[in-house]
């Protein structure tokens, strides 16, 4: 069924339904808001182990979308003066302090953490997927440790990069200036004047002596239950709802700012919540991307501001149309990697009916265009840890064919995108512009699409990583084929130049099968896989050195002699590059 096939709320249940059912999602609830009032429903399950049906009055965890409503918590804060939005963090977090290369003239500031442009990294494992952390563990623990976590990569307020450090900042922000854990604060201060009721930033799980029956169960693919648990980045995603709430915060959105009649959030800042703003992409006219707390969104023939949410189990989404007064709100309770969600926000919105966009015309493109081709990377990283393998498998191609832009990701579809005027572009099923080519201050060609920024580099910088990266992998292929035919043969010795390398090499093994016995959410906390893995690929480079001093020692004439020094020579130039890019040795929980 089209968007714009005319469903009705009514119609919703027994085609959210079918989708659940097609798509391997477990259950959800949503609410559909329109002028006169809101309309919820339900369907699927609430606990696929217990076959428990779902109900509208269902509590669920929705995770970034509890990031708008901390963000209003915040705007409150402005609107009653107790701090503003050009406010330098460095002032009310003195305790943590930010590396901004740009300090001087641009501090990370409020907005910045607001509109995710403060150049901060979006996380890391530690952070995500630990079981360390504990309900009432200091926000503080999430930033403090390595330096390198709070360095700020991009001049705040250029580029928007999606980061839950600077939300975790934000609740830090809230305690600071209200004396009161943020949870308090926003519970009392925020849901409790919006009337949401039944909605907390509490931590709420729902197993254990204090379960919340209301509260569904979380499931992964196959109906795999997971409870919720705690986070060291709990002010950036951990909040619970029902879809009733979510309606009624939704009807706050589409209003200026009023509770009953009465101030609650100054009328501009009402005006900013997705609207992009002093961006490079917005100054070039890019009219998509954050604002104060939602994303401008052209989707489905309608432009929303709206927010994803993912949590442990969960997913959902929230979108507001304020030149209709409409808004939908959908939270699920499984977290898939193959489930379509866009399906269902495709039923809401055709339901929903918001205004559609005209779409905009094509229009000649610069003269110049093709200038931009090459080879770009993101820029700012979402984990700097990562840069390194971010930029050798995920670089994107841009080609000008002299009509269309084509922009050619390493690891997706093509994109092609016809030109909307000046240097903007639109890509398929976009009303209006989605991309926008940029120059830096430095003359360098980028482009972005609002929500990422891309920055061209030489075919050098790529090929270089691809190069390294397959002659190390070869390398090692070939270590592995030497020593085993060694060892089939009865060749090998301990004294041998091919035993050290290859037992460096199978070792990597070793932390597999630990990996496999322990949760998915220990990832990033010092286990026996993970402290194997830090071990195995320290060592790896050392056993690599010494097999190539034994080899050149017992010199390189011969078939098997040249074969073996070149495989460790090539495994050893990629250990070490990784090891000056700081992914060598592996360690998960920094």
């Amino acid at each position: 069924m089209s968007p714009r096939s005319g469903a009705t709320a009514t119609d919703l249940p027994a085609l959210i339904g079918q989708a659940l059912r097609e798509e391997g999602i477990t259950g959800a609830v949503w609410a559909v808001v329109h002028p006169e009032g809101y309309t919820s429903g339900a369907a699927g399950l609430s606990n696929a182990v217990t076959n428990t049906p779902m109900t509208e009055d269902q509590r669920v965890q929705v995770g970034s979308v509890g990031k708008v409503v901390l963000a209003i918590g915040i705007l409150r804060l402005v609107t009653e003066e107790h701090l503003s939005l050009e406010t330098p963090v460095a002032e009310i977090l003195p305790q943590v302090a930010l590396d901004n290369p740009w300090n001087a003239s641009d501090p990370v500031r409020v907005k910045h953490l607001l509109a995710h442009t403060a150049g901060l990294e979006h996380s890391r494992f530690w952070q995500v997927f630990s079981l360390s952390p504990k309900p009432d563990t200091p926000l503080v623990a999430a930033v403090t440790g390595d330096p390198t976590l709070r360095h700020v990569q991009t001049r705040p307020g250029s580029r928007y990069a999606y980061s839950n450090i600077g939300y975790a900042l934000l609740g830090m922000v809230i305690e600071s200036v209200t004396q009161q854990r943020y949870e308090a604060f926003l519970d009392e201060q925020v849901l409790k004047p919006l009337g949401m009721d039944s909605s907390t930033f509490h931590f709420v799980t729902q197993s254990g002596p204090h379960a919340d029956t209301r509260l569904a169960m979380g499931h992964f693919e196959n109906g795999a239950a997971q409870p919720a648990i705690p986070t060291y980045l709990r002010a950036a995603g951990q909040f619970t709802t029902t879809a009733a709430d979510m309606a009624r915060f939704s009807q706050f959105l589409l209003g200026h700012g009023a509770i009953d009649g009465r101030p609650f959030v100054a009328p501009d800042l009402m005006a900013a919540l997705g609207e992009p703003r002093d961006t490079d992409a917005a100054l070039a006219g890019l009219p998509i991307g954050h604002g104060l707390a939602l994303v401008g969104r052209d989707r489905h023939g309608a432009y929303g501001w709206c927010h994803p949410g993912t949590t442990y189990g969960f997913v959902a989404m929230l979108c507001v149309f304020r030149d209709s007064g409409k808004a939908f709100f959908i939270g699920t309770n499984t977290d898939s990697e193959t489930a379509d969600y866009d399906r269902l926000n495709r039923l809401l919105i055709g339901a929903l009916g918001p205004a559609p966009l005209p779409e905009a015309a094509t229009a000649a493109a610069p003269t110049d265009v093709q200038l931009w081709e090459g080879l770009y990377v993101a820029t700012p990283k979402a984990m700097s840890r990562l840069a390194w393998i971010d930029d050798a498998l995920n670089a994107v191609r841009v080609r000008w064919d002299g009509r269309q832009l084509h922009i050619q990701p390493m690891q997706s579809k093509t994109r092609i995108l016809d030109p909307v005027g000046g240097y903007r572009f639109r890509a398929p099923g976009r009303s209006g512009a989605s991309h926008v080519l940029l120059l830096s201050p430095e003359g360098t060609p980028q482009f972005s699409d609002g929500l990422r920024t891309y920055e061209r580099v030489p075919l050098l910088y790529i090929a270089a990583r691809w190069l390294s990266m397959a002659a190390g992998l070869l390398g090692l292929c070939g270590i592995v084929v030497t020593g085993v035919a060694r060892a089939l043969m009865r060749r090998l010795r301990r004294s041998d130049p091919s035993f050290l390398p290859l037992l460096g090499t199978l070792s990597l093994l070793i932390p597999v099968p630990l990996f496999a016995a322990q949760s998915f959410l220990q990832l990033g906390d010092p286990t026996a896989a993970s402290l194997a893995l830090a071990t195995v690929t320290a060592a790896l480079p050392v056993c690599l050195s010494l097999g190539l001093v034994a080899q050149l020692r017992q010199g390189i004439r011969g078939t098997y002699p040249i074969f073996n020094t070149l495989a460790i020579v090539a495994a050893l130039q990629w250990f070490a590059w990784l090891t000056v890019e700081g992914l060598v040795p592996f360690r998960l929980w920094l």
